[in-house]
């Protein structure tokens, strides 16, 4: 067992044994330890899984669009069905709009990409499917832990993995243990899992000690803000997709929206920015809120009521920006590898499907008697996937994209309408996005009208909905590495980018008693999206994980 630093008043920590330690009770996570049950049940063995959740509950900080490809769940689960899988909505129409200000102009169909139609897909509450997934776990004799954040990596005399710790419980804001102080619970196990999601705070830590991006390009992300709204049901139109390019953002900037038609008179609506835009000055929830008020967009909504909101920061960088899946102990899949498909604007049927693989070459390796080394054969497997060819002829969407709407527009439609993916070429990504800010004296502010209150609103009002909580007494898991830069270096070069950014109102700067601005972080607020750890231009901002269940609790997003 190691050492902690409660070790000397409190003793070691306790320790369970595993085969498989999973981080992650997401669709990757869940999928993984569904399939390592159904591979012993075929093999007539047995093997021991464990699922880590930090959320209070399976499926409480999952947050998608979601437009869900049935392709991996039915490998899956041949009957999924006949079981229950809360995959209710056919998309029955899909319908492409760039927008001006004013103007809707509507792609025709016959134009359209292969990649936006939507045909035999399914409109989808991401969570619920996980909640769904969960109950199949439990059922096959996987163990799961919701409200237990892995806060740790622990590794062997040998380098290796050998599992996880989860965080202390009962530590003051001092830092110091509490009457309610408990100490964590170490998990070891022959090979750890790690299926965080995107910018997982344990994978950056892995990614940097095994140098797991060393051959692959930057990762690049985007930042999707999504509200649910129930309407009337004059205006619903159930399976009904639209997305849309173009206004509010400039040409210049990567981003697009998403308004599909859900059961019961339910419309998810949202917005993706791409978190390499260069105006310190972009704030990408009040473009989500101004986005709303277009005419094209606010007829569905007239008389509706919002009734959640979330965010939730994706990987876009697709094929290229891959990492290293494995190493000594341990793999990544689904978005904690950045599995997800930009251009089709779908990830879970990629994280399903990456952790199967994941899954085969964990149970073969145990069952072969090795543990802790690394397994070779799942990135092979990866690469004779029909995963592989799918990410390989979207390879470039993103890229294209970043250069702009009209060139992206028109390069996209050549890769994918006219030559089906099949080209010559690779772009590359060459910016991480915190490097992409530039100086706020380069920049010109954006004026964004206030919210109404009806069609549009603050942040305040948006984190109540989303049933966020943390407990008050904690240390804050958004931690700054160096105390004066936000006041010293990002106010003064960038206008104090983290006020904007945020989509929860975490970060503002604050007069002190000394007359100056300051920053204050209201880490209560956070909905555990990851944009402050990607997106800080000084990278100073490091976010962790905060004692478990703590964050947002999404009901149905």
């Amino acid at each position: 067992m190691s050492p902690t630093p409660f070790t000397e008043q409190y003793g070691q920590r306790e320790s369970m044994e595993y085969d498989v330690v999973i981080v992650g009770g997401g669709p990757a996570g869940l999928t993984a330890a569904i399939h390592l049950k159904q591979l012993a049940q075929q093999k007539g063995t047995e093997i021991s899984v464990c699922v880590l959740e930090k959320g209070s509950e399976i499926g409480a900080h999952i947050v998608s669009g979601a437009v869900m490809d049935p392709r991996a769940l039915s490998e899956l689960f041949a009957d999924w069905k006949e079981r229950g899988a809360p995959l209710e909505t056919p998309v029955t129409e899909d319908r492409f709009l760039f927008l001006t200000s004013q103007r809707a102009y509507q792609v025709p169909n016959w134009m359209l990409p292969a990649t936006f139609k939507n045909h035999g897909n399914y409109l989808i509450s991401l969570a619920n499917v996980v909640r769904w997934l969960g109950r199949q776990a439990e059922a096959l004799g996987v163990e799961i832990f919701p409200g237990f954040a892995a806060a740790e990596i622990l590794y062997g005399d040998d380098g290796a993995v050998k599992g996880v710790a989860t965080g202390n419980l009962g530590i003051g804001r001092d830092g110091k243990p509490s009457e309610q102080f408990q100490l964590g619970m170490e998990l070891h196990a022959k090979y750890t899992l790690f299926c965080e999601g995107a910018r997982g705070h344990l994978g950056r830590q892995l990614q940097e000690k095994y140098q797991l991006n060393a051959h692959s390009d930057p990762q690049v992300y985007g930042l999707g803000i999504k509200e649910l709204w129930e309407v009337p049901a004059a205006q619903h139109q159930p399976g009904l997709v639209i997305h849309t390019a173009g206004w509010p953002l400039e040409h210049t900037t990567y981003g697009g929206s998403f308004l599909y038609h859900m059961a019961n008179q339910q419309i998810a609506i949202g917005l993706v920015v791409g978190l390499g835009y260069e105006n310190p000055y972009l704030s990408p929830f009040e473009e989500f809120q101004r986005y709303k008020t277009h005419p094209a967009i606010r007829a569905f909504l007239a008389g509706g009521k919002r009734i959640s909101y979330g965010a939730r920061a994706i990987a876009a960088g697709g094929l290229m920006s891959l990492p290293q899946l494995a190493f000594p102990g341990g793999a990544l899949a689904g978005c904690e590898a950045g599995f997800l498909n930009a251009a089709r604007i779908k990830g879970s049927h990629a994280a399903i499907k990456s952790a199967m693989l994941l899954a085969v070459a964990t149970f073969e390796a145990i069952a072969n008697g090795r543990q802790a080394d690394v397994l070779e054969d799942y990135p092979q497997a990866f690469k004779r996937s029909w995963l592989y060819q799918e990410l390989h002829r979207a390879r470039n969407f993103k890229q294209w994209m970043s250069k702009g709407l009209a060139l992206g527009t028109v390069m996209t439609g050549l890769e994918h309408t006219l030559l089906g993916g099949r080209v010559p070429w690779t772009l590359h990504h060459r910016h991480a996005d915190h490097t992409c800010l530039k100086p706020a004296s380069h920049c010109k502010p954006i004026d964004y009208p206030k919210p109404d209150g009806k069609l549009t609103f603050d942040r305040l009002s948006s984190v109540f909905i989303s049933n966020t909580h943390h407990a008050e007494n904690q240390p804050a898991h958004l931690t700054l590495k160096d105390p004066t830069v936000p006041s010293n270096v990002n106010l003064p070069r960038y206008a104090g980018p983290e006020a904007r950014y945020c989509p929860a109102a975490v970060y503002e700067f604050v007069i002190g008693s000394d007359g100056e601005q300051h920053l204050q972080i209201n880490a209560q607020n956070c909905v555990h999206c990851k944009t402050c750890d990607i997106k800080d231009p000084t990278q100073n901002i490091v976010w962790i994980t905060p004692e478990g269940g703590g964050g947002p609790n999404y009901p149905n997003m």
